[in-house]
């Protein structure tokens, strides 16, 4: 690419600036996370206005637009029988728990060029970057001999049922990347494998965690008064730096123990509530069939060392992460989220476990599996949109990886996940304080128009 047209580009981008704020701020103030579902809602009243709110946005650029019964929906231009996809989604996880955030996650705030809310990095701002990059192609009159389509999901935070769907309505893509991993590239998605253990318990009540794919930030249980031992708890979770409330009253014992969120990918960035406060329970001897199943087969640890032992390829470790947590009348449930390394199968994973999931004490079941994914580096795909990037940044030093993260890319044929994240930053994805730098944003818009630039000549 010409040194003057990636000026033009660069500047045409920088131009949007303010409509990219605009546009981001109304999306976020839209509370998109999955809720009841209704005739036509599939996942609720805010996931189905968020995505309103974005293809009439598209509308106003003039680009083709379709609403996909309110699953998913696209704005479309360029002519050919080939698909250029970019695939994101508008749905959000929920704000997380407690009072971390420093304004209100559900109204976009600056702060020294920096914003702040939910759904800034993940996703709803790569998704107005790459409106603004189509916006700048459309502008610069680029014959477009192939269509390039940002399709809009719904519910990729709790399952892509929404692009499930698409695909079987629109088909799938020729060439497609997901803003919603991280940069350069990635080539490789981890495996997943969804579970839930069950036990009996003697704990009154019990509830903690915002969502699966969520390390617990905080988890309450009830117990019958004077069954806690106060200075040992304390003791224990003092030396282990958890923070914990113990409350008594005459009916029941309350005890709170806080952890760290972080997405459930990278479990061991987060501190998990659930996994301390078993952990704690066992130190001081309360005895209790699901602490006791939980700690034989879970632990404190994120590798999944209990069930399957030390597994790892090339490209990664396998991680385990418990993220909610429900009981009461004397049984509990709780959900695992599992990612394997990107060589492996999920019947590999399986075996390793037998039996291993159950006990006297309590049950884990396996209830979905999610197989990895897997290009070549040297595909026409990731070589096309790995050096778009170089071009725009001239970094050489990072290279395309495998993540522990699943995309929109193991749904769609032909996808990769391309950004949105830069490398080496932490964005506080499913956190408080969500955030990311405007500069960060149109620069991002700037690597897409290159990347579908070098697809149209694949």
């Amino acid at each position: 690419m010409t040194e003057q047209l990636s000026k033009e580009i660069k500047e045409r981008v920088e131009g949007y600036r303010e409509l990219l704020l605009e546009r981001l701020g109304e999306l976020v103030a839209i509370p998109s996370t999955e809720g009841k579902p209704e005739s036509d809602a599939p996942f609720g009243r805010e996931p189905k206005r968020a995505l309103e709110a974005a293809l009439k946005m598209c509308e106003a650029d003039g680009f083709r637009t379709k609403n996909v019964d309110n699953y998913a929906g696209y704005a479309e231009m360029g002519e050919g029988e080939q698909l250029i996809g970019v695939i994101g989604h508008l749905d959000v996880v929920p704000a997380a728990e407690g009072d971390g955030w420093d304004s209100d996650p559900f109204t976009m705030t600056e702060r020294d060029g920096v914003l702040y809310g939910r759904g800034v990095a993940d996703d709803k701002g790569a998704v107005v970057a790459s409106m603004i990059s189509m916006k700048v192609l459309k502008d610069m009159g680029i014959p477009l001999t192939k269509r390039v389509r940002l399709i809009m999901g719904t519910n990729e935070e709790t399952g892509s049922r929404c692009l499930e769907y698409y695909v079987q309505k629109e088909g799938h893509v020729d060439y497609g990347f997901t803003p919603d991993g991280d940069f350069p590239l990635v080539y490789g998605e981890k495996g997943m494998i969804r579970a839930k253990y069950e036990a009996n318990t003697q704990i009154l009540s019990i509830e903690g965690g915002a969502a699966s794919n969520i390390v617990c930030g905080k988890v309450k249980a009830a117990f019958v008064p004077g069954t806690l031992p106060e200075e040992k708890l304390a003791s224990y979770f003092g030396k282990n730096g958890i923070r914990f409330e113990l409350t008594k009253s005459g009916d029941a014992d309350s005890l709170t123990v806080f952890g760290k969120t972080a997405h459930a990918s990278t479990p061991e960035l987060g501190v998990n509530a659930i996994a301390y406060l078993f952990a704690g329970l066992k130190d001081v001897g309360f005895a209790d069939p699901l602490v006791d199943f939980y700690c034989g087969h879970i632990g404190t640890a994120t590798d999944g060392n209990g069930l399957f032992g030390e597994v790892r390829d090339e490209y990664g470790a396998l991680t385990l992460n418990t993220g909610v947590i429900k009981g009461k009348n004397g049984a509990a449930e709780g959900t695992i989220d599992i990612r394997f390394p990107v060589t492996m199968s999920a019947e590999q994973i399986l075996a390793l476990a037998e039996g291993k999931l159950s006990d006297a004490n309590g049950q884990i079941t396996i209830t979905g599996t999610t197989e990895p994914l897997f290009f070549s580096p040297e595909s026409d795909l990731v070589k096309s949109l790995a050096e778009s990037y170089v071009e725009v940044t001239g970094d050489t030093v990072n290279k395309p990886m495998t993540i522990g993260g699943g995309t929109y890319a193991k749904e769609i044929h032909n996808t990769v996940a391309f950004g949105c994240a830069f490398p080496g930053i932490d964005y506080h994805l499913h956190d408080n304080n969500e955030w990311v730098r405007i500069d960060e944003l149109l620069l991002q818009a700037e690597i897409y128009v290159h990347g579908i630039l070098k697809l149209l000549e694949v």
